[in-house]
């Protein structure tokens, strides 16, 4: 079958021989196109793929005369599941793929236009106006844009409420409510309760309830002191509370001081648009570029519009330069963030700011007519299933600086202080029972009904003085 093929191709090849001698200009063009196609037509049937890549690390590097990286394991990966071979070059312009003032693909999008290979293996993000010109395989990776910054550049955000930090909003509302109803509690139960001192020096008034609480804080005892054993039961339980979330702040607070964990001021596009610390850019004639060049979000057209106006200096021709002049100056690189979050896991000293916009994907390129762009999509789909693509990702971007930061500092959530909660209601409750039994006790020795004990509690406690201050003075004028 190869033998046959072969004899008809060489008989092409003469009969072309013979007819460009008798073609004009563009009759010969035609026919040149003919053989180029013919010759990749035989690449593809025999199996062979000529492939174009660029050097970006980790996606591929030359080591010594071999490439290697993401993209290379990869390529191998897929010539094993689909039985190719392939030869690989590097991009002759150094360039990825953009429309030039010409109108025409520059870098590995040309030379796959141009039928100079036949795959593109490398990091080219997916973009519609490249789509048109080419086809794209299924993403084999996720990305996005971000922000690449020195730590040192930009100042931590340490605010002057820092010392809040340590318990979630949560926590601080749970443990004001409970403050206010154990205060709340212990009031009323002082009420109820007819072993409990009634005085206002001496008694567990609305004021004193409250001072009572706040005091337990502190860890120190403050006065006045209950004496029935309802209002000692809530007292006891409100310690136990105030002790346990004492103790937590101190641990998360201690926790907080000595993380190494920064909250650098910029976190997003718009605090890197407000400060003026650092200058900012990106790749030249890239497609991250292009997406704040034709955005319509606010935000974005004013990064392009301050990046556009300063081209010549803020603007990098290579990733590496961009990396560069972040390490050495106040400057902040804009660029794909699974490419920035490899270089902050290499450098320690850099890392990459929280938002991530413009989710895309990077893919294999070939022709319009290409036969293999199916099933090499099929393949990766496959490999994104099975774990691979994850795997390679995890080999390609190890690095120690993601494995400390890891471990960084998160305020305390409400789950492990849930019980501590549960425990004072449950105290505050039997308080109130053990007030309630003791009130009972106290209608069964003086031989009264448990509504009239209350009843005449209720009078004395909310009414007594008004009742008294007569009384004395009615005993005041006998003689």
């Amino acid at each position: 079958m190869e033998t046959t093929f072969t004899l008809l191709f060489c008989l092409s090849i003469l009969m072309t021989a013979i007819e460009l001698g008798k073609a004009g200009n563009e009759d010969r063009i035609s026919l040149y196109r003919q053989i180029h196609s013919h010759e990749r037509a035989k690449r593809q049937a025999g199996n062979h793929l000529t492939v174009t890549t660029i050097l970006q690390e980790p996606f591929t590097m030359l080591e010594g005369s071999k490439f290697e990286g993401y993209c290379m394991d990869l390529l191998a990966e897929l010539s094993k599941k689909l039985g190719f071979t392939y030869n690989v070059s590097l991009v002759k312009d150094g360039r990825y793929g953009q429309l030039d003032q010409e109108n025409n693909w520059n870098g590995m999008i040309g030379e796959v236009i141009r039928k100079e290979a036949d795959l593109a293996v490398a990091p080219l993000t997916i973009t519609a106006v490249r789509e048109k010109a080419i086809l794209f395989t299924k993403p084999y990776i996720q990305t996005g844009i971000g922000i690449l910054v020195r730590r040192d550049a930009i100042p931590e955000d340490i605010g002057l409420f820092r010392f809040l930090n340590p318990f979630s909003k949560e926590i601080w509302i749970g443990a004001l409510a409970a403050f206010l109803v154990t205060c709340l509690c212990l009031f009323l139960v002082a009420r109820v309760s007819p072993y409990e001192s009634q005085e206002e020096e001496t008694g567990l008034t609305l004021l004193n309830s409250l001072w009572y609480g706040t005091g337990a804080f502190t860890l120190q005892g403050v006065d006045p002191q209950p004496k029935a054993l309802s209002t000692r039961i809530i007292a006891v339980v409100w310690w136990l509370f105030t002790i346990v979330l004492v103790t937590a702040y101190i641990a998360s607070f201690a926790a907080l001081l000595n993380t190494k964990t920064q909250q650098p001021s910029i976190q997003t596009f718009d605090d890197l648009l407000k400060q003026k610390t650092l200058a900012f850019g990106t790749l030249r004639e890239s497609s991250t570029y292009n997406f704040f060049k034709t955005s319509k979000r606010p935000t974005y057209r004013m990064i392009y519009e301050y990046m556009d106006k300063r081209k010549e200096s803020v603007l990098v021709s290579t990733f590496d330069e961009g990396v560069k002049r972040v390490q050495e100056s106040n400057y902040a690189f804009i660029g794909e963030s699974v490419s920035l979050d490899l270089v902050a896991a290499k450098h320690c000293n850099l890392m990459r700011v929280n938002e991530v916009i413009g989710a895309r994907g990077y893919g294999l390129v070939a022709a319009n007519d290409s036969k293999i762009i199916r099933s090499l999509s099929v393949a990766i789909l496959e490999m994104g299933e099975t774990g691979e693509l994850s795997y390679l990702k995890e080999k390609w971007w190890d690095s120690k600086c993601v494995t400390e930061e890891t471990g960084g500092w998160t305020p305390l959530e409400p789950k492990p202080l849930g019980g501590i909660f549960i425990i004072l209601a449950v105290g505050l409750v039997i308080g109130l029972i053990v007030a309630v039994v003791e009130m009972v006790l106290k209608s069964r020795h003086q031989k009264k009904s448990c509504c009239n004990v209350f009843s005449e509690e209720l009078t004395r406690q909310f009414k007594g003085e008004e009742v008294e201050k007569p009384t004395e003075n009615a005993e005041a004028e006998k003689p």
